[in-house]
């Protein structure tokens, strides 16, 4: 079954990860992340990575799938702002 899933990225902002995020990989760190300064000014300063990792997602209409997601993510405050950059399957 084919679904748009230009649509589906758009509903995903509300998605649940279930179960462990795998082959998890920097993307950028400090002042290579774009939103540097939003981070810092939300959460703190400090170094700033952004990874992605591949993981089973739910979306808010009850799909399951594989999906990379992306994230922000600073020791002493975690992991911030979880998004879908793709379904894997």
């Amino acid at each position: 079954m084919r679904r748009n899933y230009a649509i589906i990225l758009q509903m995903a902002k509300d998605f649940e990860i279930i179960g462990e995020i795998t082959n998890v990989e920097t993307v950028a760190v400090g002042s290579s992340i774009r939103v540097i300064k939003r981070l810092r000014r939300f959460y703190g300063d400090g170094r700033w990575r952004k990874l992605k990792g591949v993981s089973k997602v739910k979306l808010p209409d009850g799909t399951i799938c594989k999906a990379e997601v992306h994230w922000y993510e600073m020791s002493s405050v975690g992991r911030k702002e979880y998004k879908i950059k793709r379904i894997l399957s």
